[in-house]
């Protein structure tokens, strides 16, 4: 509390002196009117001193501030707007001013379609943005399905039972990767396992993927990168949405969502999920179903006040979940005994409320905001003979300040957060309870000149119950010497504290003993990289050339060791190195009218020591290719996707599956989607896998569930052949 009040007063304090400042510099607005006769804010327009190299930009809401220099004209210039001198003698602050388009036309329409992916230019993290329309260019069901289109995020199963899904980021699992919603930390300790799943696709409005590390203001736990999903708002366009989905395993799907304004300030939305599969299948004729049988109804609910100076959202949102998976003849009242049918059950509620109050200044470009959220995730889980209870409560709190210093080429802000993570968690009667809090403060400085530079430092001091004080520093960089070239650079630091058991829950489908050798230190990684993107024409037309590089390097890593035999899985901290150098180029484009194609390849080059041997890290392809195209033909009725991703080859654990066999071989998966759309409603079908690629043989020893070599485990492929899917979507505008 005490750092908190300090914090506060500093803020305030702050504050008043750069209010008695002000007189040191000019601000205001730059607008433009669109066609209603409406004011407009106008983002990136030019405001420089007359006669002088002294000038900024406008942001996003048109905003600019300005050192005094000696004269009193001021020159406001964008491209496609007449350029104007203002005096500023005699003219009140903030400063208001509408531009005008050199172009006279009695008439004009014009049509465009943003790109479904794109960078954010302005951000000096490299940030992809994949948008509503990219997450209807495929089947997406949920979260794990969102990034099929995607180059940098891979997806696979975990094992080959439960249905679980990881991703993989810069080569490494997905724990490395800051997962949020609307900046809010999620998918941490048991919700890891099946997190991805509980997002359904359709509430998304879209999400953002960093490579790198993150923001200090968001916490220590980004190492390889940042993965935000933003929900649909009730104040956004949308009114309603309906979407029914189906598909060749006989899985059913509806998603809803209706927005609604109780008063002119607030307003409200109600987000409804089920989804069900009760079909038994076995394609491949192991026994085991090829897809868990599962249940899951989610419900959503949030409000936003929006007031002159106030503004303030809630939340709450409930999902509940029952899977079922294991041998065909397995069933919900089947004992888990030697013998019987082996299977996996689980059963998980999740309760999710949040808060977000904000302040906005007169002044500005300044405001305060605090973030509140709190979570309860209770899972009940029997797998084979053993059972894994557990039940997590946490807590997230974040009070942010932000402002400026002299004028908003030099940007501050800072903070305090508060975590809490209390685990009462069982593994075969040994308990596992822990609790761990996180005391944080953290600040940050970014300078910007015009479009041309922008750096950014933080540092961020936390104390955590469990490992101490950690010391975060981060420094992000953009630089564009050149209007179509923009180079990115990032270097920091960042810190995990693992949960060994639900992180591993793969492992659990197999006949390996869990040993843990020592108790897991915190882990702890730097990351460093570099981004270039090049924007250039090609027969007139639009292009994107985009090339990355990140190396990571762990100083600890709680290291899961399959490679030292069959029978166990040998849990300890790292002992040596352990790396991931990854390197990608991306090239998109629109090269002929309504058709956008994205090609990308990378090479992942992963390694950690592994029983005093650095080795390449199993079950990570060394290589990844991706072509997608999307055409929408110029009626706008008929849209067609088409995605082909080439998976190289990677290291197989040692011993894998009672052969010599090494490594596994290169595959390609493909997806292809046809919409019909129409004016308030679309129909869609689609096929995944379309070559019907599958892991031969994913579970060893399928025929003996209860051996000593049976391993569900390693899996490194699809699982399934061709997947048949049909669905219905409608939304109704405000």
């Amino acid at each position: 509390m005490k750092r908190i009040l300090t914090l506060l007063l500093l803020w305030f304090s702050a504050q008043h002196i750069i209010k008695a400042q002000s007189k040191d510099f000019v601000y205001g607005y730059v607008y433009e009117l669109n066609e209603k006769g409406d004011s407009i804010p106008l983002q990136g327009a030019a405001v420089i001193w007359l006669n002088s190299q002294v000038g900024t930009t406008t942001d996003e809401s048109g905003y600019f501030s300005l050192n005094k220099v000696q004269g009193n004209q001021i020159a406001i210039s964008f491209v496609g707007f007449k350029t104007d001198t203002i005096s500023i003698e005699n003219v009140g602050f903030p400063l208001r001013h509408v531009l005008k388009s050199t172009i006279n036309i009695d008439a004009v329409t014009v049509k465009a379609d943003r790109a479904n992916t794109f960078i954010q230019q302005l951000n000096p993290i490299q940030t992809v943005v994949l948008t509503s329309g990219e997450l209807t260019r495929a089947a997406c069901c949920n979260l794990s399905e969102s990034f099929e289109t995607n180059a940098s995020v891979d997806v696979s199963y975990s094992d080959a039972i439960t249905g679980a899904k990881q991703i993989q980021l810069l080569g490494l699992a997905g724990i490395y990767t800051q997962m949020q919603y609307e900046n809010i930390p999620t998918m941490r300790g048991l919700a890891s396992t099946f997190g991805l799943s509980y997002v359904p696709g359709p509430w998304m409005e879209s999400i953002q993927v960093s490579k790198g590390t993150a923001s200090v203001s968001n916490g220590y736990e980004s190492i390889t990168g940042q993965i935000n999903i933003e929900y649909k708002k009730p104040w956004a366009e949308e009114k309603s949405y309906l979407n029914l989905y189906t598909n060749s395993l006989g899985m059913a799907e509806l998603n809803a969502n209706y927005a609604f304004d109780v008063t002119p300030t607030v307003s409200s939305m109600v987000l409804v999920h089920g989804s069900m599969l009760s079909n038994r299948v076995d394609h491949n004729h192991d026994q085991f179903l090829d897809h868990p049988l599962t249940q899951q109804y989610h419900l959503f609910n949030r409000w936003k006040y929006q007031g002159k100076k106030w503004e303030s959202q809630v939340g709450v949102k409930f999902m509940n979940e029952d899977r079922l998976a294991g041998q065909v003849k397995f069933y919900t009242n089947t004992q888990p005994l030697i013998g019987n049918p082996y299977g996996v059950k689980y059963s998980t509620q999740l309760l999710e409320a949040f808060n977000k109050t904000g302040y906005i200044s007169q002044r500005p470009n300044t405001s305060i905001g605090l973030i509140n959220a709190v979570s309860l995730h209770s899972q009940d889980a029997t797998i084979g003979v053993r059972m894994h209870n557990a039940k997590q409560l946490s807590y997230y709190g974040n009070l942010v300040a932000i402002t400026y210093i002299g004028n908003t080429n030099h940007n501050i802000k800072g903070g305090v957060t508060l975590r809490y993570d209390r685990y009462d968690e069982t593994f075969n009667n040994t308990p596992y309870d822990r609790t761990e809090w996180v005391k944080g403060i953290y600040g940050e400085y970014t300078y910007k000149h015009l479009e041309i530079l922008t750096l950014m430092a933080g540092i961020r001091v936390d104390q955590n119950s469990r490992f101490g004080t950690l010391v975060t520093p981060r420094f992000h960089g953009m630089v564009k010497p050149v209007s179509t070239l923009t180079i990115r650079f990032s270097a920091g630091k960042g810190y995990r504290s693992p949960n060994f058991i639900a992180e591993n829950s793969n492992l659990l489908v197999s006949s390996r003993n869990l040993v843990v050798e020592e108790n897991p230190r915190i882990e702890e990684a730097w990351n460093a990289g570099i981004s270039m993107n090049q924007k250039f024409k090609f027969l007139d037309q639009n292009y994107s050339l985009t090339a990355d590089y990140y190396y990571v390097w762990f100083e600890n890593q709680f290291i899961a060791d399959i490679d030292r035999d069959n029978s166990a899985v040998y849990f300890y901290n790292l002992k040596g190195k352990s790396y991931s150098n990854t390197l990608q180029i991306e090239l998109s484009g629109e090269p002929i009218r309504n058709l956008q194609f994205t090609l990308a390849y990378r090479i992942n080059d992963v390694k950690q020591t592994i029983n005093d041997t650095l080795k390449q890290k199993p079950l990570v392809s060394r290589n990844k290719g991706l072509f997608t195209a999307g055409y929408k033909t110029p009626s706008r009725k008929w849209q067609f996707d088409y995605t082909i991703q080439y998976n190289g080859s990677g290291r197989l654990p040692k011993g894998y599956g009672l052969n010599l066999e090494t490594d596994y071989k290169p595959f390609i998966t493909m997806n292809v989607q046809v919409t019909k759309l129409f004016r308030k409603f679309d129909f869609y079908i689609g096929v995944e896998n379309l070559t019907g690629f599958t892991q031969k043989d994913p579970i060893v020893s399928w025929e003996n569930p209860w051996s000593s070599t049976f391993d569900a485990s390693q899996i490194w492929g699809p699982l399934t052949g061709q997947k048949f899917y049909a669905g219905f979507r409608m939304s109704i505008w405000k």
